[in-house]
């Protein structure tokens, strides 16, 4: 089992800039939204590959049994926040 703050830390180590909520109501099924800047210029499914990279291991190892993402550059946050 990986905690929350697990996958929010491994997500940061990736991608410095990201601010990160993460929710797991079992502990083996996380629900994530992150936002960076880095996300700037790329589709979504590139900002996927960013956050799933982050967390290769965990996911790999059975860890995390699924995980849903959410993705956005801060303008696009801004913009429904």
């Amino acid at each position: 089992m990986v905690s929350s703050e697990q996958v929010e830390q491994a997500i940061k180590a990736q991608i410095p800039d990201a601010q990160v909520q993460v929710i797991t109501p079992d502990g083996e099924h996380y629900e994530v939204t992150v936002v960076s800047s880095q996300f700037e210029g790329k589709g979504l499914v590139q900002q996927h590959q960013l956050v799933y990279r982050a967390i290769q291991q965990e996911m790999l190892s059975g860890a995390i049994h699924a995980m849903a993402v959410k993705t956005y550059t801060p303008q696009a946050w801004q913009a429904i926040s």
